[in-house]
């Protein structure tokens, strides 16, 4: 009989923590921003964004797989242009106009760690750049449910 009342509670904890296919408005998820961990989101100021960011490059999901996981957490892609047009610019020119685009405050999330960077130490550059400017990063896990802190 103890069986038979944790199974309805396994499957629901499950539930809780299995990937996502229905819209998820993580802004306001308890698990992804909201917790006890994440006080930094509910002190935020006032005009604070999540700005998802999607990036072609060797090893990480499509464009187009990027966006969907961004858009099924809730977080918007402004100006989204699919392919993207070529832009001859180097990567600390692309981080430059991406900062000038956010604010203070701001939340970048980002669908891999590798978005921010072609190896560790630049991904690792780019991170401490955006915090620099006051700017948050999350990375989206594939497997996971919930935004999670990226890792300088």
């Amino acid at each position: 009989m103890n069986d038979g009342m944790s199974a309805p509670n396994a499957h629901a904890d499950a539930a809780l923590t299995s990937p996502l296919t229905l819209p998820h408005a993580a802004a306001s998820c308890p698990k992804c921003l909201a917790h006890d961990d994440h006080g930094w989101w509910s002190m935020r100021p006032e005009s604070a964004r999540l700005v998802g960011l999607v990036v072609s490059r060797e090893g990480m999901p499509s464009v187009t797989q990027q966006r969907e996981d961004l858009t099924r957490f809730g977080v918007p892609i402004e100006g989204f242009r699919h392919p993207a047009p070529e832009i001859l610019e180097s990567w600390g020119d692309r981080l430059a106009r991406l900062i000038e685009t956010l604010q203070r405050g701001d939340v970048l999330v980002v669908a891999n760690v590798h978005a921010l960077g072609r190896d560790r130490d630049e991904e690792s550059r780019t991170v401490a750049e955006l915090r620099r400017h006051g700017i948050m990063v999350k990375i989206l896990g594939h497997q996971s449910r919930h935004l999670v802190d990226v890792e300088a």
